[in-house]
Formats: structure tokens, C-alpha cells, sequence
């Protein structure tokens, strides 16, 4: 009997990846994260800050709206305005609950309410933003922040407030 010669059957490359590019594709990837992340972390905490700024503009409102019936404004969110010293009556913590909300100078011609992030939340890493604060002197209004233990920047150029 004689042999027919068959063609040899040529090896096919392997499917798939191999370590080393898995390992490219990972590193890239670990790479982009470590950039992303930090920026996008920053941009939820400025969103956030709208939380704040809501409290604060319900406070100022309620605080103008006590002021016309009272001689002096009101020196606590929480109190009701029946109460001995009244107050306004609000929550303590912001609409979402990033912040809490105090009342501090309250006088006849003016006040302060700080909106402080609530420890151990996102917010509390919002570096130089962690307090934010409306303050009303004569009829003039003056917003700053501060850190978590800082003075009161109420400059122009306060990157917490959007100016």
C-alpha cells in the first residue's frame, strides 16, 4: 500500500491575551482611575455644596420674615418662635443632610448661620469648605468659609461660593 502524504495541519495562534497585556491594559487602567477619581470626588463635593446653600437661603428668608415681626432676629434655627428666646423653627440639618445649620451673633441689626459638614461624611473632606456661612450685618450680606477649625474667607475670590 502506498502512503498519500498528507499536508501537514498548521498550528493555529492561540485565542485570547497573554499575561503581559493583561497586565499593560491593568496598569493603564489603574493609571486613569488614580486621575479621574480625585476630580471626579471634587465635583460631587462642589454639587453637594448646594445642599448647603439651599439651608442657608431658607435660614436668611425665615430669619427676614422673623425680623419683621420681631425686634431682633432670631438666635436659633431649631426653636420654635413661641419659645423663650424664640427661634425659627427649621430642621437642623440641611434639605439632603450634608451640613448642620446654627444661628450665632443674632442681634437687631444682624446674624450668622453656619452650615458645618456633618462629620464623617463626604463633605468633611471638602477641604477650605467645610463651613460656609451667610452673615447679614445693616442690611448687607457677606458669604464666607472656612475650614473645619479656620477664619472666615467672605474675599471675592472664595472658590466655595460661585460667584
Amino acid at each position: 500500500m502506498s502512503r498519500i502524504a498528507r499536508p501537514q495541519a498548521r498550528a493555529r495562534p492561540a485565542g485570547g491575551f497573554t499575561l503581559i497585556e493583561v497586565l499593560i491594559v491593568v496598569v493603564i487602567v489603574g493609571i486613569l482611575a488614580a486621575i479621574a477619581l480625585p476630580s471626579f470626588i471634587d465635583s460631587i463635593r462642589d454639587s453637594r455644596r448646594a445642599d448647603a446653600f439651599a439651608a442657608l437661603a431658607q435660614v436668611q428668608l425665615a430669619q427676614e420674615r422673623f425680623r419683621g415681626n420681631h425686634p431682633q432676629f432670631a438666635g436659633s434655627v431649631t426653636d420654635a418662635p413661641t419659645d423663650d428666646p424664640p427661634g425659627l423653627g427649621l430642621p437642623a440639618t440641611s434639605p439632603r443632610g450634608h451640613y448642620t445649620l446654627a444661628i450665632s451673633a443674632a442681634s437687631p441689626t444682624g446674624y450668622a448661620v453656619i452650615a458645618t459638614a456633618v462629620a464623617g461624611g463626604t463633605q468633611a473632606g471638602d477641604a477650605g469648605c467645610q463651613r460656609l456661612r451667610i452673615r447679614v450685618e445693616r442690611g448687607n450680606i457677606f458669604q464666607g468659609a472656612a475650614g473645619s477649625d479656620g477664619e472666615f474667607d467672605e474675599s471675592a475670590s472664595n472658590r466655595c461660593w460661585a460667584r
